[in-house]
């Protein structure tokens, strides 16, 4: 099995850099000038989308082929207050000379829209703020000239007191978004509510494509054994993506591979958060089991280190191989996993 690996945001690398560089809205308030405070939005998400295309070339330059964008490209870009700005015009050369380079060098890029993105909300302006955030992401893509195969991930939301009745919002407020919408989105396992099952469940049910989230289930696993996730969980995943990659007419996984996402337990005592750096031996374990009926599969390191929790994972990776554990170093992003060690 091919695996590559990707990191989300910033790179600790690249300097000056940030892709989410901000105002905030009481300081776009003060300025007495409103026409010169939104061109001055724009310099800002001008200057993000740069740094974006420095990071995206920092991962050709070593390697990486999978990035997750900054969701804050745009300071204010769903602000009430603003919903009549239009930035994407004075933009529009920025975005898609990001969605080129990603594209021209074969990096798969995606977006989290943030926890706030909540379909299994009962609340209708908790509920029409989400369809903006989901929009706003769209926009993005769409300026960027990436197709429906660049997703969204999001989560299934809270529980709201009654676990199961949320999951059916979820469901039905789902369901009646626009295609446009619908055909954007993965949907990952959280760590507190939703289950690598439920969220499966789900994700089947609005025919949408599922990231499991390794860390997730350590966490909030839901007594799903380990031969369940296995061979119960993780085969049905890859069918959401198969199903995924008919419906763009790919013709071979190695176009849309399935996703996971990984990182490892900050402390004992904070198992939830996340640490600097991801443990390699975890990782592999899953990877092997994996590996035993997937070809491709695409792995998003959630670590606070970034790019360089990556490099240390190569490295960890490298000295896997030479201790012959199964484990092959390709190239500065990608691993071949063999599953029969």
């Amino acid at each position: 099995m091919i695996v590559r690996l990707g990191f989300v945001a910033m790179s600790l690398q690249v300097e000056n850099a940030s892709p989410s560089r901000t105002m905030t809205f009481a300081n776009f308030s003060k300025l007495d000038d409103r026409e010169a405070g939104i061109r001055k939005l724009e310099r800002i998400a001008e200057e993000n989308l740069r740094s974006t295309l420095r990071i995206l070339k920092h991962c050709k330059a070593s390697g990486i082929q999978m990035y997750r964008f900054s969701s804050k490209l745009i300071p204010l870009a769903t602000h009430e207050n603003l919903l009549e700005w239009n930035p994407f015009a004075a933009l529009a050369p920025s975005f898609q000379e990001v969605g080129e380079y990603a594209q021209k060098n074969g990096i798969r890029v995606s977006f989290h829209p943030d926890h706030f993105c909540v379909f299994s909300t009962p609340r209708p302006e908790v509920l029409a703020k989400s369809e903006l955030d989901l929009l706003h992401h769209t926009l993005m893509l769409e300026a960027m000239g990436l197709d429906e195969a660049t997703k969204c991930n999001i989560h299934i939301g809270g529980a709201y007191g009654d676990k199961a009745v949320a999951g059916e919002r979820f469901i039905r407020q789902f369901s009646a978004l626009s295609p446009r919408f619908k055909h954007r989105i993965t949907l990952e396992n959280d760590d507190k509510t939703f289950n690598a099952r439920e969220t499966l469940e789900a994700a089947e049910q609005v025919e949408v494509p599922m990231v499991l989230d390794i860390h997730h289930h350590a966490v909030n696993h839901g007594d799903v054994s380990e031969d369940e996730l296995y061979n119960g969980i993780w085969p049905r995943i890859e069918r959401t993506w198969q199903k995924e990659r008919e419906r763009l007419g790919f013709t071979s996984a190695s176009q849309l591979p399935c996703k996971i996402h990984a990182s490892s337990p900050k402390s004992v005592s904070d198992p939830r958060g996340h640490a600097d750096f991801v443990e390699a031996e975890p990782l592999v374990h899953f990877l092997r089991q994996a590996a035993r009926s997937t070809e491709y599969l695409d792995c998003m390191l959630e670590a606070k280190s970034k790019d360089e929790a990556l490099f240390k994972l190569m490295d960890d990776f490298k000295q896997m191989e030479q201790s012959g554990a199964g484990v092959k170093v390709l190239d500065g992003g990608r691993i071949e996993i063999d599953a029969h060690h």
